[in-house]
């Protein structure tokens, strides 16, 4: 039922208003199977840089060899990411057995950013399963923080693919090497000579995947569709001071209702998507409070002591995160946007279940929290209504089933001037 539920969002998110970006994403897999030339590309990051590897196009293009209907990557995607919510709802709930695992499985199958990302095309959606795949295998890799449920060389293979999985979806994997090194270094450092087993998993993870990217660097070279993405950016300082839209508000959103931002850009068409739907607003006004007081609640517990284990690990782990993700946006082209650190998302998650574990154990924050779940679930329904008929793939399904049938992806539309694919 939870993934019927996501795959029917997911099918009427916005494709054809809104952000170009759905869109696009949605055409570099449609001329994989129209054309049948090999994908080189993925995502355009801008009109001179676009993301080198075929694992997007692929990702996008091959489920419609085996079903030409437009639904078909949607199905895929939402596979994807099921498998890998369900993965870390069960690693969570190993790691915090105190916790009812029922709250856990129904809290990241329905929250907003897992929601509202992970089941629509666009490349950001597919980065929660190799998000989810790394930090996995890499908390597992860590001497201080590991619960011992995965087997390292498991652990290792899970972050090599993790990290060659994003590589070819998003500049964001940038922000995983740190974690790769500092899996490196502990593995080392407590196994010396027997680290090099290990090791060759992580490297047999990174080339199952990595193997994507190969055709791309033997045709185009090393250099092949970079540009001037990575330089230092003092504009985005100004935005490191904002506490509500700063990196640190914006990080530990991902674990909360962060409503507002899906129903709309500003507060006039927020507004006008409440006026739309007003049987929405009680739940709209309830889930944003909600929202609002989460990620004050993260850091009011953060400062608080807790004889846990792995609680002043995990803590520090977040810290950690949120001032590396403030480095990598120093050297960005990108404004630090929620979307560009999306696959940081597990750690916003596993510290706000640590956070909260010590008050889920109790009956009336446990109803408490079926009641937020709950809310979510019917807000959810109500966005996907809205959206049906006037901004997803249903609004012009025919175009893309005569692109299908014609084998020409220009039907649907164009792919954006200077794109290399």
């Amino acid at each position: 039922m939870a993934f019927i539920f996501r795959l029917a969002f997911g099918l009427c998110s916005p494709l054809w208003t809104g952000s170009e970006d759905e869109k696009q994403i949605y055409l570099i897999g449609l001329k994989f199977f129209t054309t049948r030339a090999w994908p080189w590309f993925g995502p355009d990051v801008t009109n001179t840089i676009q993301i080198p590897g075929a694992l997007q196009g692929l990702l996008v293009g091959l489920p419609f060899y085996l079903l030409p209907l437009p639904e078909a990557p949607y199905i895929l995607l939402n596979i994807l990411s099921f498998a890998s919510l369900c993965l870390l709802a069960w690693y969570f709930a190993r790691r915090l057995p105190e916790v009812p695992a029922w709250l856990i499985w129904s809290w990241l199958l329905t929250t907003p950013w897992t929601m509202n990302v992970s089941t629509n095309i666009y490349n950001p959606s597919y980065v929660l399963t190799g998000s989810v795949l790394f930090f996995v295998g890499a908390l597992e890799t860590y001497p201080f923080l590991t619960a011992g449920v995965i087997p390292l060389r498991w652990a290792n293979l899970m972050m090599g693919a993790g990290l060659l999985w994003v590589m070819q979806l998003h500049l964001s994997w940038i922000v995983l090497v740190p974690f790769a090194a500092l899996s490196i270094y502990f593995q080392v450092k407590s196994r010396g000579k027997e680290a090099v087993v290990p090791g060759l998993w992580f490297i047999l993870g990174a080339a199952l995947i990595g193997c994507f990217l190969l055709p791309t660097y033997w045709r185009y070279g090393s250099g092949a569709g970079v540009g001037a993405a990575a330089r230092f950016n003092a504009s985005n300082l100004a935005s490191y001071w904002n506490i509500v839209e700063g990196i640190p508000g914006r990080f530990l959103s991902f674990a909360g209702f962060e409503i507002p931002r899906f129903i709309g850009n500003n507060t006039a068409t927020r507004l006008a998507f409440l006026k739309a739907n007003p049987w929405l607003i009680p739940f709209t006004i309830v889930l944003t409070v909600v929202g609002l007081l989460q990620p004050l609640s993260l850091i009011v517990l953060s400062f608080t002591k807790w004889q846990r284990e792995h609680w002043k690990a995990i803590k520090y782990l977040a810290l950690g995160t949120v001032v590396l993700l403030h480095l990598a946006f120093l050297f960005s082209a990108k404004s630090p946007l929620s979307h560009t650190f999306y696959v940081t998302l597990p750690i916003a998650m596993l510290f706000a279940l640590y956070c909260w574990s010590r008050f889920l154990t109790e009956a009336f924050w446990q109803r408490f929290a079926a009641v937020c779940i709950t809310c979510g679930i019917i807000f959810h329904a109500g966005v996907s209504v809205n959206n049906f008929s006037k901004s997803s793939l249903y609004v012009d399904r025919g175009r893309v089933v005569e692109a299908i049938k014609s084998r020409d992806y220009r039907v649907m539309g164009e792919r954006r001037a200077g794109a290399k694919y």
